[in-house]
């Protein structure tokens, strides 16, 4: 059958037999199918026990199997396939607690406590009616209409699990759908719970980072902000928001800009941390805002205040604290030394200080600063382009002549201490920055000889023969 092509379905269903029980694919891959998306991950739902079932196909496969009883799954990759087996649950709740009482199940009590109609279908593994659709809720009828709803009542499905509101906008901004009107009303009355201890914040940007991996990352953040999410979640990002007037002069809204370029990026590139560095670029501008009578809105050292606020976003965010995190922030508080370059005739000693602090990642800030040109005057973005157009240019052959990039002053601490006897001390430190300070400057050129005879007139400065 063309909808279940690969031959593990059909071991799926032999096994099945074998012991006795039901099994169907259920979710994403049914979803995917009818949207003509490739799928690699498949949910198999078992009436009986999911891990045994995925224990005997491991056996048969040859291959590894990842058990999680706590969860009463297990999961098993064969080829680029990953397969993960549950068996059927239902819920029910005693008079005296509002916590579920989970219990074994048919298929329709599982599809019963799924979030949306479209990941409610299932495919039948069973021998008597192998590949037939199982869908109660009208799930195929929803991917028509391309439309988002929940099988329970709104109210009951986004408070049992907080964390189907970030589904549900993740969903919609991924496949292009609208979020059911009631299903709307519901987050909004229970939009609260996302921000306590019901959901964990890893589970909450482990979905922001699927947002931002949609080919337009806005469609999800404005959901995000209609829906009453996005103040309890990103703070910073919503804060941004607005437009202050002052006389006849105001600045634009920081919000829909930061949206503006994030898109642009996304137009660009599939980096993660480059989107992330689009969304932050301007965070610090509500803190950095002024209106200077006779010039207007200024933001003045909002890149500065943006970089310094980067880690602290990133924890709160349980983001990785790492190299990532360190490109981002690098990338905000450089975001604004292109711009200036390209508004001003550029110098070759500029260009060199900009290779030096970007190093690699000199051609994603040429990016995000490109993508900042969000202007609606053809003519403003043209010129802009061009300008960037010639900052490449001289980046390029700087770096051909200067080999700037990443570079280390070919004078160490060690050769300066060891030429004048000196412990590790001040003027060591002082001699060392001279020097990459005149590499960066077109004093000298990175070059040992030079470096060295500029050493040691900086050392006879320093009253060291």
């Amino acid at each position: 059958m063309e909808h279940l092509p690969s031959p593990i379905f059909r071991q799926i269903s032999r096994i099945a037999q074998q012991q006795g029980v039901r099994a169907f694919v259920i979710g994403g891959y049914v979803r995917d199918f009818f949207l003509q998306r490739p799928s690699t991950d498949i949910d198999v739902v078992v009436e009986g026990s999911g891990i045994a079932l995925a224990e005997a196909l491991a056996k048969e496969l040859h291959t590894g199997v990842s058990v999680f009883k706590s969860f009463g799954t297990a999961m098993l990759r064969h080829g680029e396939v990953e397969v993960e087996f549950v068996g059927a649950r239902k819920e029910s709740y005693r008079a005296s607690s509002r916590k579920p009482i989970v219990e074994n199940g048919t298929l329709a009590d599982d599809q019963l406590r799924r979030d949306f109609t479209v990941n409610a279908m299932a495919f039948s593994l069973n021998a008597e009616d192998y590949g037939a659709l199982v869908d109660p809720f009208g799930g195929v009828q929803d991917l028509h209409d391309r439309r988002l709803r929940t099988p329970l009542a709104p109210d009951a499905t986004y408070s049992d699990d907080p964390l189907r509101m970030m589904r549900a906008v993740r969903f919609a901004a991924q496949l292009g759908f609208a979020i059911d009107g009631s299903s709307k009303e519901a987050i909004r009355r229970n939009r609260r719970r996302i921000a306590g201890e019901v959901v964990s914040t890893e589970r909450i940007t482990d979905e922001l980072n699927k947002i931002m991996a949609c080919t337009r990352p806005s469609a999800g953040f404005f959901l995000l902000d209609e829906l009453e999410l996005l103040e309890l979640i990103l703070p910073h990002i919503y804060q941004l928001k607005g437009v202050e007037t002052v006389g006849k002069q105001q600045h634009k809204d920081n919000f829909l800009h930061t949206l503006q370029v994030l898109d642009n990026v996304a137009q660009k590139s599939d980096n993660l941390w480059l989107r992330w560095a689009a969304l932050l670029h301007d965070v610090a501008k509500p803190q950095t805002k002024r209106y200077e009578p006779g010039h207007g809105w200024t933001f003045h050292g909002h890149e500065f205040l943006g970089a310094k606020m980067t880690p602290q976003i990133f924890q709160e965010l349980r983001l990785p604290l790492n190299e990532k995190m360190k490109y981002v922030q690098k990338l905000v508080g450089l975001h604004l030394r292109p711009i200036v370059l390209s508004q001003e005739e550029v110098t070759d000693s500029a260009v060199r200080r900009l290779l030096f602090d970007a190093g690699d990642d000199v051609d994603d800030l040429m990016l995000l600063c490109e993508a900042d040109i969000t202007s609606k005057n053809e003519n403003t973005v043209k010129r802009h382009l061009q300008n960037f157009a010639l900052v490449r240019q001289k980046l390029k052959e700087i770096e051909e002549k200067d080999r700037v990039r990443n570079f280390q002053p070919p004078i160490s601490g060690e050769l300066i201490m060891s030429t004048y006897h000196l412990p590790p001390c001040r003027q060591v430190g002082i001699i060392k920055e001279a020097i990459k300070e005149a590499i960066l400057d077109g004093i000298i050129h990175n070059d040992y000889d030079e470096a060295y005879r500029y050493m040691q007139e900086k050392a006879r400065e320093l009253g060291y023969a």
